[in-house]
């Protein structure tokens, strides 16, 4: 048996070329997965969505408009409502009405959530089926 030695320091010398065959499967195995894929993405049932429409809310005159202020009082088309019994008498008439109008409710930002919620349990009460809330639209960049 015999060993060979080697008085050169040539073994020891450092490669300084980069293993790319690693590099070069995953992006095979990428590339095959990719057109796997795709054709797969493609072939989707042919839908025709509908387009996108950003078109001011129109506030008809016989919608009602209530607001909440920051303090709690609430506001009947610009008119304080001194009570809650008085609000519930005049949404109770309005639930009457065919077709029901709609309450639009503008509440504060500093506004707790009490007032206004006090304001949506007398609305279904009243049994007025059509709430909604009145905001700022975003500011477009």
């Amino acid at each position: 048996m015999g060993m060979m030695v080697s008085s050169d320091d040539s073994e020891d010398d450092v490669i300084g070329t980069i293993n790319t065959t690693p590099l070069v499967d995953i992006m095979l195995v990428l590339l095959i997965i990719f057109l796997i894929t795709v054709p797969v993405a493609i072939h989707t049932v042919p839908v025709k969505l509908p387009e996108e429409k950003n078109t001011p809310y129109a506030n008809k005159p016989e919608n009602i408009q209530l607001a909440v202020n920051k303090n709690g009082d609430v506001f009947w088309n610009e008119k304080y409502i001194g009570d809650k019994a008085t609000l519930m008498t005049r949404l109770k008439a309005e639930a009457q009405k065919r077709p029901q109008p709609e309450v639009h409710i503008r509440g504060d930002q500093q506004t707790h959530f009490d007032a206004i919620d006090q304001v949506i349990n007398a609305t279904k009460q009243a049994g007025i089926g059509k709430i909604a809330f009145v905001t700022t639209p975003p500011v477009s960049p």
